[in-house]
């Protein structure tokens, strides 16, 4: 069995950790997505399946791509974040599963309805976004996940003639504190959990 993290970790990735709507002027490198993308690629899909795609966003030609697509209250924590992912997923995802799950025909299992690939790749590339968060906090990096934009606005700006779709956005970067609100209340155990 494994040890426990320190409070020092699960303060950093969990307890203390808030949600960013203001930013340092601080890049964030090439080198450190790649670092992060090979943390977040590690966490476990159903069959391995892998649906996620992300874009990073961080040129000033990218951002004016994106910026019509958000929200009117996320367009100023878009366009100061230095980088936003679009995390998006491909709905053809289990043309890569003869190489990701190797093992058996796990192709055959979604090509014959799109309603059932669809649902998965929407259910574990959302995952994979909780593992892109966490691990960009495991890294010293802020968040700001963000479901206020036009998802058919989105896919044609960044998508069009793919089979690429939007499925939320996540500013990245160094927070500035002085954006940070107060934390909201969360649910109890009783009012959200049930033992069976």
């Amino acid at each position: 069995m494994l040890p426990s993290l320190d409070e020092h970790a699960l303060a950093q990735l969990f307890l203390d950790a808030r949600t960013h709507n203001a930013w340092q002027d601080q890049e964030v490198s090439e080198q450190t997505l790649r670092e992060l993308y090979d943390m977040v690629k590690m966490g476990p899909t159903s069959a391995n399946c892998s649906p996620a795609r992300f874009v990073f966003v961080r040129s000033t030609a990218g951002k004016d791509k994106l910026l019509p697509c958000v929200s009117s209250g996320n367009a100023d924590k878009t366009a100061t974040a230095p980088c936003t992912v679009i995390v998006a997923y491909d709905k053809r995802f289990y043309d890569q599963l003869p190489t990701l799950f190797p093992h058996t025909d796990a192709r055959s299992w979604f090509t014959g309805s799109e309603a059932f690939a669809e649902q998965t790749a929407l259910r574990n590339s959302s995952m994979q976004a909780g593992y892109l968060i966490l691990a960009a906090r495991a890294m010293g990096l802020d968040t700001g996940p963000m479901s206020g934009f036009d998802p058919k606005a989105v896919d044609e700006a960044f998508f069009a003639g793919t089979d690429w779709t939007v499925n939320l956005l996540i500013n990245l970067g160094y927070g500035d504190t002085a954006g940070v609100k107060p934390r909201l209340p969360r649910l109890d155990f009783g009012d959200a959990c049930q033992l069976a």
